[in-house]
């Protein structure tokens, strides 16, 4: 299996439309972050995680011709935006399985209607099969087992899933303890890490070491990347053994 890193940034990537930041200002490929979004596939399965607005962008760099569903962590534009960049693949596979949670699924409802339309749907507009994913229960997409896991943004409910030993979670600030028992010692664990600073929203970088210290996973690539956390090579030599931050077109083999 492998797992493919369509995006690493945070809501505005990096870099920031405007800024003058210096991580914004860097040369480094590896500071200049898209949307968060993975995509994990294999020779049976091809999944991708979050459709932010630079889904065209990352299709085409990444070379995916085929996706069997798309799996939504939550309804906030950074996760969701790319919506109608599905047509291609609905023009060449039909319409594009989608899996969330029933409140996602009306939020997408609601601002992506014309996607969602029985009656009188523009030619053309993208198409959805729509399933709704449910907190300890397992789902199986072409016979893969998927588990979700329940976190916290803030307030907010968000999916993590767990595909074979590899564990996605992005944009989590706190999570309960049953749901650790989902993720303890998997072999690769992607987590959100926004700065070093406090965010009431998002894991910091001591947050999400004190995180992985407690699930013990055998490696672990940090994501959901601010460019207030710094330049990529310089944030690396912070980490610890077995972390690592990771970049825009990383792909690694599970």
């Amino acid at each position: 299996m492998k797992i493919y890193f369509l995006g690493t940034g945070t809501s505005q990537g990096i870099p920031v439309i405007g800024s003058n930041h210096s991580v914004c200002l860097s040369s480094n490929p590896k500071d200049k972050r898209l949307r968060v979004s993975v995509w994990v596939h294999s020779e049976d399965f091809s999944l991708v995680i979050d459709c932010g607005p630079d889904f065209r962008q990352q299709m085409l760099t990444s070379g995916c011709t085929a996706i069997d569903a798309i799996l939504f962590t939550h309804e906030h534009a950074d996760h969701t935006a790319g919506m109608d960049d599905i047509r291609p693949f609905n023009f060449k596979l039909g319409p594009m399985p989608i899996y969330a949670h029933q409140r996602v699924l009306e939020n997408l409802t609601k601002r992506f209607d014309y996607i969602f339309a029985t009656e009188n749907r523009y030619p053309g507009a993208p198409s959805v099969v729509i399933n709704e994913v449910k907190n300890n229960e397992d789902f199986y997409i072409k016979n893969q087992k998927i588990t979700p896991i329940n976190v916290f943004h803030g307030d907010l409910q968000v999916f993590g899933y767990k595909i074979n030993d590899f564990v996605y979670l992005t944009d989590v600030k706190t999570i309960a303890s049953e749901e650790l028992e989902k993720i303890k010692k998997c072999k690769v664990l992607v987590i959100n890490c926004l700065r070093e600073e406090p965010h009431q929203t998002h894991f910091n970088l001591e947050e999400a070491l004190a995180f992985i210290k407690q699930v013990q996973p055998e490696k672990t690539y940090l994501t959901h990347i601010s460019h207030l956390f710094g330049f990529h090579d310089e944030i690396q030599q912070k980490l610890p053994e077995n972390v690592y931050i990771a970049y825009d077109n990383l792909e690694i083999t599970i």
